[in-house]
This record gives structure tokens, sequence and C-alpha cells, in this order.
């Protein structure tokens, strides 16, 4: 039977993983190995593999409030409660931590050059288990007095948005090229370059049969399983249009680009929940 966590124990986890995640965010090289071992040191006798299920508890936390979570600790939702707590005061304790993630979520982008940008698209994830109603409840309320959600403002990064773009034009007229289908190379558009954003995708592609594909990117610098915000336009032609419709997620963009892809409807592949709320009055 697994022992609690002591206070003490929960507070030296989360330095721990703070001092990597602001370390990762700027760019600087460290060992999680080495740190796990000092970290296991100060622990209550505790397992490799108990640690790691922490640091995964962590990084769904971070992602409730609004935080960029730290590159191989997957998000794991069975956390307790009493973690948020933990979580939230040294954020708001930890003046460099919170630099470095309004730098990351601000920080201009370039399309990576890469030779091999037909292996990026990879398989999309497994749906999860989220937190408790209550837990989630509790990182809402955090976020709100805050005032500040990181992962929606990257997710406004107009220079990351459309590095990402043009990524994937350079992908699928690469696919195109592979699969035998150079007729429709020329074709793919940019579209939200050349005719704006208001047409609830971003590049208008094709199949190889000639079949029009039209494709929202969602881009960020964080990890595979950050979330994304789609808006109701985008949400509206993606069931209106849900045989053309996909949506390409790129992740961890800056250092080692991937993506995944979404075909259809958005509100049948993934959990929806509301962001905001326009209110009248009168």
């Amino acid at each position: 039977m697994s022992r609690d966590w002591s206070q003490i124990e929960v507070e030296a986890v989360v330095a721990d993983y703070f001092a990597m995640l602001n370390k990762e965010l700027r760019g600087e090289a460290f060992n999680k190995s080495a740190h796990r071992r000092v970290l296991l040191a100060a622990l209550d006798n505790r397992t490799d593999g108990s640690v790691e299920r922490k640091h995964s508890n962590i990084s769904a936390v971070l992602v409730e409030l609004g935080y960029p979570y730290l590159r191989g600790y997957k998000p794991l939702h069975n956390y307790q409660h009493a973690l948020i707590d933990v979580v939230a005061a040294r954020l708001d304790a930890s003046q460099e931590l919170e630099a470095s993630v309004a730098a990351s979520a601000t920080a201009s982008a370039e399309v990576p050059s890469i030779t091999d940008i037909l292996s990026r698209l990879v398989d999309a994830p497994a749906p999860v288990v989220l937190a408790a109603p209550i837990v989630r409840e509790h990182a809402a309320a955090w976020r709100v007095r805050r005032g500040t959600n990181y992962l929606e403002r990257e997710s406004r990064n107009a220079s990351l948005g459309l590095a990402g773009e043009q990524f994937v034009v350079n992908f699928e007229k690469a696919r195109l090229l592979r699969e035998g289908a150079d007729r429709f190379v020329d074709r793919v558009e940019h579209v939200s370059v050349t005719c704006g954003d208001g047409l609830g995708y971003d590049v208008r592609s094709f199949g190889r049969d000639g079949s029009e594909l039209l494709i929202e990117v969602k881009t960020t610098g964080y990890g595979k399983l950050t979330p994304f915000f789609v808006s109701p336009n985008e949400l509206g032609v993606s069931r209106d249009r849900s045989p053309q419709w996909q949506l390409y997620r790129l992740f961890d963009f800056r250092t080692n680009p991937r993506f995944f892809s979404i075909a259809g409807a958005l509100d049948v592949a993934c959990s929806l929940e509301p962001s905001q709320y326009l209110a009248r009055v009168g």
C-alpha cells in the first residue's frame, strides 16, 4: 500500500521540478537522472517510479493552472487537491520561473529547417481522464485570481502561429510529392495569409486523389499534451465540413517539431470546455 507524501516531501519534489522546468525554458542543459538522485536523498525512502509519478502529477497541475509542463513528464491527472496548493504557492513565489514562462510564451519563432519533414507526423495521443471537477474548479479559481494563462498567451503568439502554418505548407507539398500527386503541389495554399483568418482553417491542401483538405494549424513550443484553443468559427467549420477538415497540432516546435492530426468535427474528437463568455447587459 502506498504511503502518503508529507508536506515537506511534496515541497521538495515541486522545487526540484521547477528548477528543471526553468532550465528547460531557458534552453539550459540539465540531467534529469542527476536531479532525481539528489532529490531521492531528501525523501523518505521513495522509489524512482514514485518520484516519476509525482513529477507527472505536477505536470498535470501546471497544465490546469495555464503553465507549460516539463518535457518528458506526461501529465498524470489523478492528483490530490493539496498538490495544487503547493504548486500554486511555489508559482506565486517564483519570479524567475514566471519570467522564463512569460518569455517562452511570447518569443518570436522561425520555420525550422529540417530534412526529414515527412517523419514529423506522429500518432495522436490517447484520451485522458481529467482530474475531479472540484480539483479543476480550484485550479480555475487560481487562474482567475492570477489573471494570466500562459498557454492561452502562447496561443496568441502570431510569430509562432505563422511559422507553424508555413511548416505545414512545406509538409503538405512534400507529402504530395511523395505520393506522386505532383500536379497538386503548386495548388497548396496558405489561406490564412492569402484570404485572412476568417475561413476556419489555415491551409488548403489536397488528398492524393485531388480531394480537398482544409487544415487548421495549432502550434505550441511546449509538449504534446498541451491543451489548445479553438474559436467558435473553427468549431463550426469542423462540423460543417467535417469530411475535409483536419486539425494539425504542432508541438515541441522550437526544439524538435512534430505534429499529430485530428480529423472531422472537434466536438467529436476532443473534449471541449468553455474558456470565456460573451456577456451582455440591457
